[in-house]
């Protein structure tokens, strides 16, 4: 193969197939055909590595090389040229699906082979439809003289077995004896053994078909050597229509036609034309209404045109010739005729005769016996002479034999013998006994169903039974690609092993994985759809891009082939695909520590790459804003200095919060999954407003909080004291301090020159009204014997006129001495010495009796009031 491969250039094998397409005789293409198709095969071989897609386009070309010449005439596809039936035996032939009906064995191409060309085009094994057609032929002989003996009748024995016929076995076509056959042909009939070429299709000759066609239109059949039916005839002939009225140029096979115009063909009536459509066969009865009257004339009715000729059931009653009978015929056309009673007349039983009776006369009887012929053929009517029929029953009584022959009987003639013994003989189908009631002879055929188990192993005769081998399994097994669109026939019985053929069409399952349209096309199969072989190109959770094949979702598979129908499951089982999730990813990166420390990067596998520590200090300022963590290089998480609450590793946000990575991510960081140090010392920033309270928090980010401390602050007067907020009242202005610090009261200030309280409401600074106090003050003199009132603001001046202090500390010595004292304010005042010391003297003396006196003790004295409180008695202590 390899050494013809290379001898033949692809320029020689184009120059052959343009040559062949430039001749038109058939005749001269024959053997340019086969050079055509040696040469397409080869240059296709060399340009397919693989066997089974050189294998597929010997296939197409040999299907194409069948089909050229007719579809250059018809110019038709060749599904609309009608060679449906021709496409699929290819088909079924480029599958190995041809198989023997008889033996349900595969037909190969170096079997020679027999073809039912008149009837169904079935294929079959030579030596099976030999054996077949002797043993039917046979049987249907032996059926034949069945009912007669061979010794008595042997010219009818072998008549008999000369003219019996045999019949294909799949449409039961009846074939003559002398047809049996015995050459291996091809389908055309013109070459026997036809060699086994495999460059041309098996049991073929090669050459064009040229068998008549179909309807004997005296052309040819254009195809190559073909199996199946050859195809209507494409020639173009000048043709009319059924009705006449239309000529044109159509197919030879299609010339039969209609012009969908009225037929306009007279109708048998003569009177009318044909109203219908254009069509094949005779015209239908003229349908035109109309009142029509019956062949005498006595009712008239409307009917159609086709139906004018009608009876009417009534009775002619016409007179006769004679003048003396009616016409006893029912509705007629034309004269009645003569009277049947005139001329010679006899007697009822016809033995004498009369002549010169008048029709109207009745014939007297002869009064012998009858003797007529009764219907069973053998005896005569026993009564005298009558008028009338005979009786129907003949009532002679005879010897009879039943039909069996085994009893013997006197009946009366009209009654037949028939005994009740069952007769034992074996039909023909020779199995069941005829077991029917004193059978003549003639059994009849067997009316049992045959039952036997065909060749199939699939079902049962269901023929009567018969003897012989059963025919072959009339069910044929339709055997189709996945979408329906590519199929062929076997017997039943004979797809066991057999393959779906193969389909051009596309796969119409959809994809549904990320790269859809994408994806290479491929043809209709069974079962799941092949994996996509693109990239998958997905993107990782990291970032880059999956490198891998395709891994992801499948549509649901289609059904896988099989003959035999599934049962239905009650669990469905989802055969869909949800596909593989990306394998992790492969790629190099840097990564940086936890930390995000200058230096502290390293190279890592994408997917195994974890957290580390680059073993600095992490530096990172706390969440105090005011110093720095002092650990080793950890995790860091923004959320501690208020920046944010995502976390973040390696400088890239991930988008989740810090309670999803800690979950997620504990096993990662293990020891590395630590916060920042918490800054415990005091707080020392200064705090706005100003405020002599430190603040009580430890150290912390942003200003301090305002200062809760309650302060006290009095009014201007003292009366009254006020609580305020330190950072409420610090933040005042000082004249706003004022105004919030005012009672709104007297203000109760002592004035500083006199006794008196200032009238004025509570205010800041000295009081106004110290010089001019308008109260009333008593004025006296110095032994405070004279007294006088006078205005406090005239007792100030006094004081200041006299250059003395004025004595505002005791409220008694505000205004003494003042006034001068009299004589008798001397005297009073001598008097008053005078008692003082005579106090004084008496004072003296009883000091003097009291030390000598012995004190006692406390203690004593205290225990004896006890003891004499415990020596009286309840009366007394009652009382």
């Amino acid at each position: 193969m390899e050494t013809i491969r290379s001898r033949t250039p692809n320029a020689w094998s184009t120059n052959i197939l343009q040559n062949n397409q430039r001749s038109t005789n058939p005749l001269q293409n024959n053997q340019s055909t086969k050079d055509a198709k040696h040469a397409l095969y080869y240059e296709t071989s060399d340009d397919n590595s693989s066997e089974e897609e050189g294998s597929k386009l010997i296939d197409q070309n040999l299907g194409e090389g069948i089909f050229k010449e007719y579809l250059s005439i018809h110019g038709k596809s060749s599904d609309e040229a009608g060679l449906s039936k021709i496409k699929n035996l290819l088909a079924a032939s480029k599958c190995g699906a041809v198989s023997c009906l008889i033996c349900l064995e595969k037909v190969r191409s170096i079997d020679p082979i027999w073809n039912c060309q008149q009837g169904c085009h079935a294929i079959f094994h030579l030596i099976c439809i030999q054996e077949w057609a002797r043993q039917a032929s046979n049987s249907a002989a032996e059926r034949s003289i069945a009912q007669l003996s061979r010794d008595q009748f042997p010219s009818a024995a072998s008549t008999a077995l000369e003219n019996s016929c045999w019949h294909c076995p799949k449409c039961r076509l009846d074939y003559p004896q002398f047809q049996i056959p015995r050459k291996y042909t091809c389908f055309c009939g013109k070459l026997e053994d036809p060699p086994n070429d495999p460059w041309i299709t098996p049991h073929t000759c090669g050459e064009i078909c040229r068998r008549p066609l179909q309807k004997n239109c005296g052309h040819e059949c254009v195809l190559l050597c073909h199996p199946g039916p050859c195809p209507p005839c494409p020639q173009l002939v000048k043709a009319k229509c059924f009705c006449g009225a239309l000529s044109d140029v159509r197919r030879c096979g299609l010339k039969f036609f209609s012009c969908n115009g009225p037929c306009s063909r007279p109708l048998t009536c003569g009177l009318h034309r044909c109203e219908d459509k254009c069509h094949d066969g005779p015209c239908r009865p003229c349908q035109k209404k109309g009142v029509y009257r019956c062949k005498c004339g006595k009712l008239e009715k409307e009917c159609s045109c086709s139906e004018s000729e009608f009876r009417c059931e009534r009775p002619c009653d016409q007179e006769l010739s004679c003048g003396k009978h009616l016409c006893l015929k029912g509705c007629h056309s034309g004269p009645c005729g003569e009277c049947e009673l005139q001329g010679r007349r006899t007697c009822p039983c016809g033995k004498v005769e009369y002549n010169g009776i008048p029709c109207d006369a009745v014939v007297p009887t002869c009064g012998s016996t009858c003797e007529k012929m009764l219907r069973c053929s053998l005896h005569r009517c026993p009564d005298r002479c009558h008028s009338g029929p005979c009786v129907d029953t003949c009532r002679i009584v005879t010897v009879k034999f039943c039909r069996c022959g085994s009893s013997r009987k006197e009946v009366p003639c009209y009654e037949d013998l028939i005994c009740q013994r069952k007769c034992q003989r074996v039909r023909d189908c020779g199995r069941h006994p005829c077991k029917r009631r004193c059978c003549g002879g003639d059994c009849a055929l067997c009316t049992e169903v045959c039952g036997k188990k065909l060749r199939c192993n699939n079902h049962k005769c269901p023929s009567p039974c018969h003897r012989g081998i059963c025919a072959p399994c009339p069910v044929t097994v339709r055997i189709s690609c996945a979408c329906g669109e590519t199929s062929y026939e076997v017997p039943c019985g004979a797809e066991k092993g057999l393959k779906p053929p193969r389909c051009s069409r596309k796969c119409s399952i959809l994809p549904q994985c990320r790269h859809g349209s994408k994806c290479k096309p491929h043809r209709c199969h069974y079962g799941a759809c092949p994996p996509c072989e693109l990239v998958c190109d997905e993107d990782l959770p990291c970032g880059h891009k999956c490198k891998e094949r395709c891994h992801g979702p499948r549509p649901p598979p289609n059904r896988e082939f099989t003959l035999k129908p599934k049962k239905r499951k009650n669990v469905q089982e989802s055969n869909e695909s949800l596909g593989v999730p990306c394998p992790p990813c492969l790629e190099l990166v840097v990564r940086q520590c936890v930390g995000g420390h200058i230096g502290g990067e390293r190279k890592m596998v994408c997917s195994q790459s974890t957290a580390f520590g680059c073993g600095n200090y992490c530096d990172n300022l706390l969440p105090c804003g005011n110093h720095h963590c002092k650990k080793p290089c950890h995790k860091i998480r923004l959320a501690q200095i208020g920046h944010s609450n995502v976390f973040q590793f390696n400088g890239r946000d991930t988008g989740q919060t810090d309670e999803d990575n800690e979950a997620s991510s504990s096993a990662r960081y293990k020891d590395l999954l630590d916060s920042c140090d918490e800054c415990e010392l005091p707080c020392q920033k200064k705090r706005f407003p100003a405020c002599p309270h430190p603040c009580p928090q430890l150290c912390h980010p942003g200003d301090c909080q305002p200062c809760k401390i309650l302060i006290k602050r009095a009014c201007y007067c003292g009366t009254m004291t006020r609580v305020f907020e330190c950072s409420e009242f610090n933040i005042l202005s000082e004249e706003q301090q004022q105004k919030v610090r005012p009672c709104g009261g007297p203000c109760h200030r002592k004035l500083p020159n006199c006794t008196h309280l200032c009238p004025e409401i509570c205010h800041p600074g000295p009081c106004p009204s110290a010089q001019i106090c308008r109260k009333k003050v008593m004025v006296r003199c110095s032994c405070q014997r004279l007294k006088r009132e006078w205005i406090c603001m005239d007792v100030q001046a006094a004081y200041l006129k006299s250059h003395h202090s004025i004595k505002g500390g005791v409220k008694s010595g505000f205004g003494l001495g003042i006034l001068p004292c009299d004589k008798d304010c001397e005297r009073l005042l001598e008097e008053k010495m005078a008692h003082s010391e005579l106090q004084q003297r008496k004072q003296v003396l009883n000091e003097d009796k009291a030390e000598q006196v012995d004190p006692v003790p406390k203690r004593r004295k205290r225990r004896g009031q006890v003891q004499e409180k415990h020596q009286r008695s309840k009366l007394q202590g009652t009382s």
